[in-house]
């Protein structure tokens, strides 16, 4: 069914989403300073890039949608502060920690900042299955090019940092992570793999 939507608020959520990625780019770049783990390390590099991606998408949609992308908004700046915050702490690990426990900080940063990535992109979804005309078809484009990387960021990221944190615990761990090696893409998939992570020890 579609409903009339508040137009103001969709636009700051592409205002936020925009600036999510342009500090995910921050984040990634710094992250794989801290990374230690040759596969990790690869998989992040393909994240960078794919978020290089997503931006240059968002910024399509801005273009088509008539916004400016230079927008200020509270919600926006807080985005920034965040993301600003997180390379801080992969920072402020690397300068005062060992390598491992950087690559750590830095994975939950990487977690941290796609949780409001991945949230960003279903929201965006939402709009776009409920709304109609010009904006629902540009969102829709949009959300189907970048959707299956997000979930891929978030679940990805998610199962490398629980695996490096019970390696440094000095349990067994399964490297490459269990939503890794199945290819995990969904909410289920990921709780799943890491149902199954005892049977790949």
């Amino acid at each position: 069914m579609q409903r009339k939507y508040n137009e103001k608020q969709v636009h700051e959520l592409l205002y936020q989403a925009l600036e999510t990625e342009r500090g995910g780019i921050k984040i990634y770049s710094t992250a794989l300073k801290a990374a230690v783990n040759d596969d990790l390390k690869k998989e992040w590099q393909g994240y960078l890039e794919e978020t290089k991606t997503h931006e240059t998408v968002l910024t399509n949609v801005f273009k088509q949608l008539g916004l400016d992308t230079e927008t200020s908004s509270p919600g926006r700046a807080v985005v920034a502060h965040i993301g600003e915050s997180l390379v801080q702490a992969i920072e402020m690990a690397l300068k005062d920690g060992t390598a491992d426990a950087a690559q750590l900080v830095a994975g939950e940063c990487v977690v941290l900042a796609e949780t409001k990535d991945h949230m960003n992109w279903e929201l965006i979804g939402h709009v776009a299955k409920h709304s109609s005309g010009e904006t629902s078809k540009v969102l829709k484009q949009a959300f189907e090019a970048v959707e299956q990387d997000e979930d891929h960021h978030l679940y990805h990221t998610t199962g490398w940092t629980r695996e490096l944190w019970i390696q440094s615990l000095g349990f067994p761990a399964v490297l490459p992570p269990p939503e890794e090696v199945k290819q995990v893409e969904t909410a289920i998939g990921a709780s799943r793999a890491e149902h199954a992570r005892e049977k790949m020890l």
